[in-house]
């Protein structure tokens, strides 16, 4: 399969690249700096660009089978409007190229899972994360409307670690405390997706 994955040299965009390298798969990487990919770019496809440019975006996912987007602002709670910009880019490109798939990467407390929220992470989620998840939530609409076969996928809080397997997924989780899985987890389980079916039209909580 030919993966285009975005956020490549992020966190959990870079489990996605490891491990879909590992299974045999084609990955083209777009990215802002080539250089971050380190040894990598020798391993997969390099395109270089701006994640909210539809032509940038374009140049890169035309020929792919699905586009798996890993975007995030690491340990900014300043979006700048990069998830909806990027959405439109995504799903202009998607279109334009003929490219139905798309697998992408938002956050527990979004838009319709707020109200499933544990009280403490209510707490974060109205205060620090506030901005960054206004312009989550807007971007998660525009994927749901915009005709592709999309999964738009909701993790708990993220940290680093390896991959367990022990995960537990579904379109609604009870929820105690502030529950956390790993990014190697969350690679897994879009990897997953994104080679399947059963998550497609739909909006998966992924926690431990």
């Amino acid at each position: 399969m030919k993966l285009f994955v975005l956020g490549a040299t992020g966190p959990t965009g870079r489990h996605v690249v490891d491990l879909a390298l590992r299974s045999g798969d084609s990955v083209t990487a777009f990215v802002r700096n080539p250089a971050a990919l380190g040894d990598l770019a020798e391993k997969v496809t390099v395109v270089t660009g701006d994640a909210t440019s539809p032509h940038d975006v374009l140049a890169g996912v035309a020929g792919q089978d699905v586009i798996v987007s890993a975007l995030g602002v690491g340990k900014s709670v300043r979006p700048d409007e990069l998830f909806t910009r990027a959405s439109t880019a995504v799903i202009d490109a998607a279109k334009e190229a003929g490219v139905a798939r798309l697998v992408w990467l938002s956050s527990f407390g979004v838009g319709h899972t707020f109200d499933w929220s544990s009280i403490p992470q209510k707490a974060i989620y109205r205060t620090l994360l506030r901005s960054v998840y206004a312009d989550k939530e807007i971007a998660d609409e525009r994927i749901r409307t915009s005709g592709l076969d999309w999964t738009v996928v909701y993790p708990t809080r993220l940290i680093d670690g390896p991959a367990r397997g022990t995960y537990s997924s579904g379109d609604r989780l009870p929820m105690k405390g502030n529950p956390t899985i790993s990014r190697a987890d969350v690679a897994a389980f879009m990897y997953q997706a994104a080679h399947g079916g059963e998550w497609i039209h739909r909006s998966p909580v992924i926690t431990d």
